[in-house]
C-alpha cells in the first residue's frame, strides 16, 4: 500500500466517521427537535435521494474531465457547508436545502473516491484496497454512530448541532488530507480496450458486461441494502415481535461480521472467478431470508425468533464482505481506459435508484404482508445467482480472475502477459 493509498484510506475512515454522527438521528433530530414533524422528517429523506439522482449524471463527466481530485474536494466543501447549515437550519425550507447540498456533497464523494482507489492501485490489489475501505468505512460509521448517541440530546438542539458540526470538521479534515494525495498515472488491466470517441454514456450503454453488471447491482442493494432499515425492520417488529433492543443488536451483528470477517473472506474469494462470488453471495442470502421467515412466521419461542432475525443481519453482513472485494473492482475493471469515474458514477447512480426504490417497496410490504414479502426477497436473492451465473459469461478470463496477469508473468519467468481481448 503506497502513502497515496494510505492517505485514501484514513480520509475514507474520517469520513465514514463524521457520517455515523448523524445518519442514525437525522429523522429524530427534523421531526422531534426542531419540531417540523414526520412529514418535513420524510421530505428531507427522500430529498437524499434525489439529490443524489441528480448530480451523479454529472459527476461521471467532471471526474472524467478534471480527474477525481477535484471533484472530491468540490463534493467535500458543499458536504461540509450542508451539515453545517443542517445543524443550525430552524426552517423546513432551510432544513431542506441544507439536506440537499449534504445528499450531493455525499453522492458525488463514492465514485470519486472508487476512482482515486482505481488509479492508485493495480489490478492485483484492487480487491483488497476495496475490501479496506469498505471494512474502514463500516468501522467508522460504527464507531461514529455509538459516539453520537452518547452525545445527543432529544431535549437539547445543541447536542444535534454539535453532532453536525463535528460531522462538517471530518468532511473538511478528510478534504486536507486528500489534498496531499499525489495521484500516479493509473494502470488498466492488460487487453482492455481504448477509449472510444462516442462519450462515455453510449459507450457504457454499449457495453453488455456493464449493463448486466448495473441490473445485477440494481437487485443487490434492492434486495439487500435498501431493506435494511425499511422493510426487514418493519418485518422483524410486526411480524417476528422483534424489541427495538434487539433490532439494534440485529445492526450490531450486521457491523460486527463485516469488521470480523472481512480479511479472512478476501482470502477465501480474491483468487476465486468473480461471477461465482457473487453468486454464491445471492444464495448466503436466500438463506438470510428463510432464517427471517422462520423468525416472523414460525412458531418458536421468542427467543428462537430473536435469534434467527439477528442472524439474518449477520449473514448479510457476510455477503456484504464477499462483496466488497468483487463488485467495485470488477466495475474498474470493465471500465476502458480514461473512464473509470464514468463507471463509477454510473454503478453509484444504479446503486441510489435501488435505494430510493426499495424501501418503498418493502418498507410497507414488510409491515403487513408478511408472508409475500419473505418470498419476493428470497426469489430475488436467487435472481442475484442467476443474474451472476449470467454476468460470467460476458466476462473475459482476466476481468472475471485478475489474478491470472500474476499467474501468467510468473509462469513465464517475468515476461509480459498475453493480452486478454474485453468482452465490452
Amino acid at each position: 500500500m503506497g502513502a497515496a493509498m494510505r492517505r485514501i484510506h484514513v480520509g475514507n475512515a474520517l469520513g465514514a466517521f463524521g457520517l455515523g454522527f448523524t445518519v442514525p438521528f437525522l429523522y429524530v433530530y427534523v421531526a422531534q427537535v426542531r419540531g417540523l414533524g414526520s412529514m418535513t422528517a420524510g421530505v428531507v429523506l427522500a430529498v437524499f435521494a434525489v439529490a443524489a439522482l441528480v448530480v451523479l449524471p454529472f459527476a461521471g463527466r467532471a471526474i472524467v474531465r478534471r480527474g477525481p481530485l477535484p471533484v472530491l474536494l468540490t463534493a467535500l466543501v458543499t458536504a461540509a457547508l450542508g451539515a453545517l447549515s443542517l445543524g443550525l437550519a430552524g426552517s423546513g425550507t432551510t432544513v431542506v436545502l441544507s439536506a440537499a447540498a449534504l445528499g450531493a456533497g455525499q453522492a458525488v464523494m463514492q465514485p470519486a473516491l472508487a476512482t482515486m482507489i482505481v488509479d492508485c492501485s493495480t489490478a492485483d490489489t484492487r480487491s483488497r484496497a476495496f475490501a479496506t475501505q469498505f471494512f474502514l468505512q463500516n468501522l467508522g460509521l460504527g464507531v461514529g454512530g455509538l459516539i453520537g448517541g452518547h452525545i445527543v440530546d432529544t431535549t437539547r438542539a445543541g447536542s444535534f448541532t454539535l453532532l453536525f458540526a463535528i460531522e462538517a470538521a471530518m468532511f473538511l479534515v478528510l478534504a486536507v488530507v486528500m489534498a496531499t494525495v499525489r495521484m500516479p498515472r493509473a494502470p488498466r488491466l492488460r487487453g482492455e480496450a481504448p477509449q472510444a470517441r462516442g462519450g462515455g454514456w453510449k459507450q457504457l450503454l454499449g457495453n453488455r458486461a456493464m449493463v448486466q453488471l448495473s441490473v445485477l447491482g440494481f437487485v443487490l442493494f434492492f434486495a439487500c441494502y435498501g431493506q435494511f432499515e425499511s422493510g426487514l425492520s418493519a418485518y422483524g417488529v410486526e411480524a417476528a415481535g422483534i424489541s427495538t433492543s434487539a433490532l439494534g443488536t440485529a445492526m450490531a451483528a450486521n457491523t460486527a461480521m463485516i469488521v470480523v470477517a472481512q480479511f479472512a473472506v478476501l482470502k477465501l474469494v480474491e483468487r476465486r472467478k468473480r461471477s461465482r462470488v457473487i453468486a454464491a453471495v445471492g444464495l448466503i442470502w436466500a438463506v438470510a431470508w428463510l432464517a427471517a421467515g422462520y423468525a416472523g412466521l414460525g412458531h418458536g419461542s421468542r427467543t428462537m425468533a430473536t435469534a434467527a432475525f439477528v442472524s439474518t443481519y449477520a449473514l448479510f453482513g457476510l455477503g456484504e464482505a464477499m462483496l466488497s472485494p468483487t463488485v467495485a473492482p470488477l466495475v474498474a475493471d470493465l471500465a476502458p481506459a480514461g473512464l473509470a469515474g464514468q463507471y463509477n458514477s454510473a454503478f453509484a447512480l444504479v446503486k441510489q435508484l435501488a435505494l430510493a426504490i426499495g424501501p418503498a417497496v418493502g418498507g410497507p410490504m414488510g409491515a403487513s404482508l408478511h408472508g409475500p414479502y419473505v418470498v419476493t426477497f428470497l426469489l430475488f436473492s436467487l435472481g442475484i445467482t442467476f443474474l451472476a451465473v449470467r454476468l460470467g459469461r460476458q466476462l473475459s478470463p482476466v476481468q472475471d480472475q485478475p489474478w491470472l496477469v500474476r499467474s501468467r508473468v510468473v509462469a513465464q519467468g517475468g515476461a509480459p502477459a498475453e493480452p486478454v481481448t474485453a468482452n465490452a
